[in-house]
């Protein structure tokens, strides 16, 4: 290994900022090659309306957000839990809380103060930040090759690399797995990418669509075989929306056309609902009954109607209200999804996140092949992912 060459990461999202901060800790050289004018865009981009770093809940219960990924990503967010990366968010001064629901954020809600802090900490170390640097892979030479904005190509040579270029879902901010199809070529093995935490197209009526698109369902539980999320949702021209849908997207994507079901009133048993629908006044409208009695909204009454007139007889009236039959036919595209399914595949790393085929090569956060609802577990799973590949990097 060349003693005097720089540890190079070739992304400037949440894993390649926090690998070079271990980097950079351990008195390491560092590069951070960015292809965009700036880093970070898509953190900044998700910090506004509050950035959840992470969630508060055990980490057996952690696990269960990723799916057929939870075995490979459990030794990475084992060796850096929510409880780490709270502690490192607060280390750069910046104070986080726990909301309501579990979710963990930064007092200050926004990116931009723990960003800030990040890269004066980095400067500070010597860390060099190179954008507009578009990386093309290697050279005849085994270096790696960059092409400037506005320049010509650039060969690196580099003790050690971490490829931390995101998915697929967000190419205005710099992640648009143009990177794949590199890596394919070096015999990496790359799972297809796919739509996840993404909304799903719905046929609804044009009344239906012209008055609702762009209202929430509020206080809901939607089904999908044995799995149940709790939430709102967000009804939209094309369909429907929101965390629980994210949280059943690889469900549904797989399934897709499929139905779903919808509870308006997921904090009433059955019975509940059939014993207050037999103690109403026989001559309310069935709106004016279902206003007064649940306190369903304009949007909850009119989705009842969306698959015909509902029923009046209390039992089958009921049965409608905790659980309206819904059909999805397919996921939006890549391009209007918050994260992307597939990437590098899980077989063509070893357990130090480095790549089977390219030797002092590694992968972290969203390039792997791995999928998270919202709620702070992509962003967990993501500076998790770039601590452990530093970590093995220091190691080289």
């Amino acid at each position: 290994m060349n003693e005097r060459a720089p540890f190079a990461v070739i992304g400037g999202g949440p894993a390649g900022l926090i690998a070079a901060d271990v980097l950079s800790a351990a008195g390491k050289r560092v590069v951070v090659y960015e292809r965009m004018p700036s880093v970070a865009r898509k953190l900044l981009m998700a910090g506004r309306g509050g950035l959840n770093l992470t969630h508060s809940e055990p980490l057996d219960a952690f696990m269960t957000r990723y799916g057929e990924a939870q075995a490979h990503l459990r030794p990475i967010l084992e060796a850096f839990p929510p409880s780490a990366l709270i502690a490192w968010v607060e280390a750069l001064g910046q104070p986080t809380f726990f909301g309501s629901s579990g979710r963990v954020f930064p007092k200050a809600m926004k990116s931009s103060p723990l960003l800030r802090a990040l890269l004066a900490r980095l400067a500070d170390r010597g860390v060099e930040i190179r954008t507009r640097m578009r990386w093309t892979g290697w050279d005849a030479n085994g270096a790696l090759a960059f092409t400037p904005d506005n320049g010509e190509t650039e060969a690196v040579t580099a003790s050690a690399t971490l490829l931390a270029l995101g998915g697929a879902s967000w190419a205005t901010l710099g992640s648009d797995g143009a990177w794949s199809e590199i890596l394919r070529q070096r015999a990496v093995q790359i799972t297809p990418f796919a739509p996840s935490n993404v909304g799903f197209t719905v046929a609804w009526s044009d009344h239906f669509r012209e008055r609702f698109a762009g209202q929430p369902l509020k206080s809901i539980a939607i089904t999908h075989g044995a799995q149940t999320v709790r939430g709102e949702a967000m009804i939209t021209d094309y369909g429907i929306e929101g965390g629980p849908i994210y949280q059943l997207s690889p469900r549904l994507r797989a399934a897709a056309p499929v139905e779903i079901q919808i509870d308006l009133r997921p904090g009433l048993a059955k019975q509940d609902v059939e014993a207050k629908l037999s103690n109403t006044k026989p001559g309310d409208t069935l709106a004016s009954t279902l206003r007064k009695t649940f306190n369903l909204s304009p949007l909850a009454i009119s989705l009842l109607h969306e698959n015909g007139p509902p029923p009046r007889e209390p039992v089958k009236l009921a049965a409608a209200i905790k659980s309206i039959h819904l059909k999805v036919t397919g996921p939006q595209s890549i391009d209007r999804a918050i994260s992307t399914a597939g990437g590098i595949a899980w077989s063509a790393v070893d357990e130090n996140l480095q790549l089977r085929a390219l030797p002092s090569v590694y992968a972290a956060g969203e390039m792997l092949d791995w999928e998270a609802p919202t709620g702070g577990y992509l962003l967990q799973a993501s500076f998790a992912s770039g601590v452990l590949a530093a970590r093995a990097m220091l190691r080289t």
